[in-house]
């Protein structure tokens, strides 16, 4: 609105009068809430790079990230997170820079740094992500235009905004061609989503597939969500049968899924609101191709694609070989142009000469209504090179033995799992996926089970 437009100009200009330069770094390390999108905005006008990172992070991640990043500023609100080397400042400092004049916009070119975000760092330290001012721009539009035929303005946000995903779906609201109002949620919890929808009449939600599942435990049926018309999911593949039991229960919701990374500014596809294709990607969004390698990986063309790693020129010449990004994914389009996901390339598993792809494995065995979540990875084997181990969390009774014959009966014999483990919490990352690398982690405390 016009006061927060008016607000954003003048801490811009606070920001430039305490010190901050065109092409600095300025690290934000804060929870979902409205101050988040007035300092982002107020960053890009004084030219300054945000770079942001999850409030779950340890002291120790942050101070990777301001290393790495050289930021010159640390606003957080996290007593935990001072005297990491960089200056730093609460929300109640950063509202003392408004009370100056308003003063024009930094010039700035596409091509210069909007944003350094770190990637997960599960197979390593965190690397940084450098995002264009015209990539961002690109990206958000091509968002809009797919999710404007949704007819859907008032959207509640459970993504945390130092994501790729949470910051671009709401940078994306900033360009819709009607007024509209974001519903922030300061960290998911189902419950509170289900309250925040009845309360504001939201029309969509933007979420990772680890929200839904945590949605279909709850009792939709006795809340008023007739409200809700659009929900995006991306960030991590969404399992077929958890995308037809959402739409079951809630059959005036179109679920659509898509695609993306932090490398691409967070989208490369999209299921278009009035044309889905259960179970792909959906097509590449306005600006977008995308190319399948002889290996199988996805390869992507954009304007969103990363400036490259900070700091790191070989991981950058590796991931934008030929003039493509390789996203490690593995996929296929149609003849429709519409793009299926299979997995990671490093995710493989290889099982007497068999590739295994591990989501093809969680997804049937979420197809048993006793399953909540899935985690499936491989354990070395002396004789198949790997064996397909599953790790599940329940939201009913159930056995290991049921479970591995429901896998038989479900899937090919190469790729029903031989092991069958039940855990109290399928682990995830900080961003809601599954974390694999932790998963294989559990392999040592879960020795091989006689099915």
């Amino acid at each position: 609105n016009v006061e927060l437009a008016a607000r954003t100009r003048r801490l811009a200009a606070g920001l430039t009068q305490w010190g901050v330069r065109p092409g600095d770094r300025v690290a934000v390390v804060l929870p979902n809430r409205p101050e988040l999108l007035q300092l982002y905005g107020a960053l890009w006008r004084a030219g300054a790079a945000a770079t942001p990172a999850l409030p779950a992070l340890t002291p120790e991640e942050v101070r990777h990230v301001l290393r790495n990043s050289e930021a010159v500023l640390l606003i957080t609100e996290d007593e935990r997170l001072h005297g990491l080397g960089v200056p730093t400042m609460d929300l109640a400092q950063l509202r003392e820079l408004e009370s100056v004049d308003e003063a024009d916009a930094a010039p700035r070119s596409p091509e210069d740094l909007a944003a350094l975000l770190y990637t997960g760092g599960t197979t390593g330290r965190a690397k940084g992500v450098m995002l264009s001012q015209g990539g961002l721009l690109a990206i958000t539009k091509a968002r809009e235009s797919v999710t404007a035929t949704a007819g859907a303005h008032t959207s509640v946000v459970p993504l945390p905004l130092s994501h790729v995903y949470g910051l671009v779906t709401t940078a994306s609201r900033m360009h819709m061609s009607e007024p509209g109002l974001l519903v922030l949620q300061r960290r998911f919890q189902a419950e509170g989503w289900i309250s925040l929808v009845e309360q504001h009449r939201a029309q969509a939600s933007s979420m990772v597939p680890s929200m839904v599942q945590q949605l279909l435990l709850q009792p939709l049926e006795d809340h008023d969500l007739s409200s809700l018309t659009y929900v995006t999911t991306g960030g991590a593949p969404l399992p077929l049968p958890v995308w037809h039991e959402l739409e079951r229960r809630l059959p005036h919701v179109r679920l659509c899924d898509g695609y993306g990374c932090t490398e691409a500014t967070s989208t490369v596809s999209m299921n278009p609101p009035d044309a889905r294709r259960h179970g792909s990607v959906g097509k590449p969004v306005p600006g977008v191709s995308v190319a399948i390698a002889e290996d199988g990986e996805v390869l992507v063309r954009s304007p969103g694609v990363m400036l490259g790693y900070h700091r790191d020129p070989v991981a950058t010449a590796e991931t934008l070989d030929g003039g493509w990004l390789h996203t490690g994914d593995v996929g296929r389009l149609d003849s429709d142009g519409y793009l299926w996901i299979t997995d990671r390339l490093k995710d493989v598993i290889l099982r007497g000469g068999f590739n295994v792809y591990p989501r093809d494995v969680e997804d049937a065995l979420l197809a048993h209504p006793a399953v909540a979540r899935a985690a499936v990875v491989g354990r070395p084997d002396p004789v198949l090179g790997e064996e397909v181990v599953a790790f599940v969390s329940l939201r009913a009774p159930v056995t290991a033995a049921e479970l591995l014959a429901f896998g038989r009966e479900t899937i090919a014999a190469h790729k029903a799992p031989r092991e069958v483990h039940v855990v109290d919490e399928v682990p995830l990352t900080s961003v809601g996926k599954t974390d694999r690398k932790a998963a294989r982690a559990l392999l040592a405390a879960h020795p091989p089970a006689v099915s």
